[in-house]
């Protein structure tokens, strides 16, 4: 044991020698913490790949036992009433934490109502103060988040975002789908099973719709989409902020009543059961309905035959990614992608008893 950790500082003396600085400079480096110049940073790691410098697995764990815990944040919506989808993120942690919690792993949840901006703000605060050293989360609120973003980069603490990025943001590492695409395969779905003639509808149902940057982005996708294969389809915006059923209902059927030649519905969010109801109370089973996320809910009325398909992106195994990568990034200062899209898949009626999240 005591040979292992000479060899490790001999390593970090040689490279603090052939960079000019102290040992104390490239440990900074080596574990990714803060306070470390980018110029002096990128000739540290230089020198590092030159000499294939690789730390200690026990060296690092040494380490890890002497300054106690690793503490990571995880920033989320709270479970509702409205949509179970965050539980399967969080669930995603807790398996990565029950893997690695001998490291000396601690995850604190800051849990906010992604319906209110300002319990995010107050949820934010809170992980300030808890000093965390890497942050999960993702940034419903946009302007927030990337506060948030510049105070973890302007400390050195790593971040990663899941189900959705901010865009022209170039942020340190984001896991989850291509949120373009994802509407634009929606778009494509749509294509395959309804003729020219009909009518399509885009769903945005959210508390919160012009800075909800997913939402948008798929609605982008779906629209490219027509436009890229010249479709004739008319395609019609549906928004409201109003989420409950009995807004969405009464909206949806006055809709309905001056378009009765609409074919397909998307439904942008997890929010597709609201809309099945309505259309299983109206007994209208011949619009194809599709929307996001293999939830309670939404599985329901997959098997009824109300929704014909959900899109899946993985959200247990987004918060999974998520932590192993700020883990690894932590204890082993293994480099994290900047971008690891999960996959895109279509659940039906058919297949839905075989998916996993």
């Amino acid at each position: 044991m005591e040979k292992n950790k000479e060899k490790v500082t001999a390593g970090v003396k040689e490279i603090a020698r052939l960079g000019k600085v102290s040992i104390a400079t490239v440990d900074r480096v080596i574990h990714n913490r803060g306070g470390v110049s980018k110029k002096t940073k990128a000739k540290i790691q230089s020198i590092i790949e030159k000499l294939n410098y690789q730390p200690n697995v026990l060296a690092q764990r040494l380490a890890l036992t002497s300054r106690g815990t690793i503490r990571l944040a995880v920033l989320l919506p709270a479970i509702s009433e409205e949509t179970e989808f965050w539980q399967a993120p969080l669930d995603g942690a807790k398996q990565a934490l029950d893997e690695i919690k001998q490291y000396g792993i601690h995850i604190e949840q800051f849990l906010f109502d992604q319906n209110d901006q300002k319990s995010f703000s107050k949820q934010v605060k809170n992980l300030i103060k808890f000093k965390a050293d890497g942050i999960l989360f993702t940034p419903t609120f946009p302007e927030e988040s990337t506060k948030l973003i510049e105070r973890a980069e302007k400390t050195g603490t790593p971040y990663v975002l899941i189900n959705a990025d901010i865009p022209q943001t170039d942020t340190l590492c984001y896991i989850g789908a291509e949120i373009f695409s994802s509407g634009y395969i929606a778009a494509q779905l749509v294509h395959y099973c309804i003729d020219e003639k009909k009518k399509v509808l885009v769903a945005n149902i959210a508390a919160e719709i012009d800075n909800n940057y997913a939402i948008l982005r798929k609605e982008e996708g779906f629209m490219n989409y027509f436009k890229d294969n010249n479709l004739p389809n008319e395609v019609l915006s549906f928004k409201t902020t109003q989420t409950s059923y009995s807004s969405v209902s009464k909206r949806l059927s006055g809709l309905i009543k001056k378009q009765n030649d609409i074919g397909a519905i998307l439904v942008t969010n997890s929010r597709v059961s609201v809309v099945a109801k309505y259309l299983e109370s109206a007994g209208l089973k011949d619009i194809i309905l599709l929307g996001y996320d293999f939830i309670n809910e939404n599985i329901t009325y997959l098997k009824k035959g109300f929704i014909d398909f959900l899109i899946c992106e993985k959200p247990q195994e987004q918060g999974y990614r998520g932590i192993m990568a700020l883990f690894q990034y932590l204890v082993f200062s293994k480099p994290m992608e900047k971008k690891y899209f999960m996959p895109i898949d279509i659940i039906t009626k058919e297949n839905y008893q075989f998916y996993r999240n």
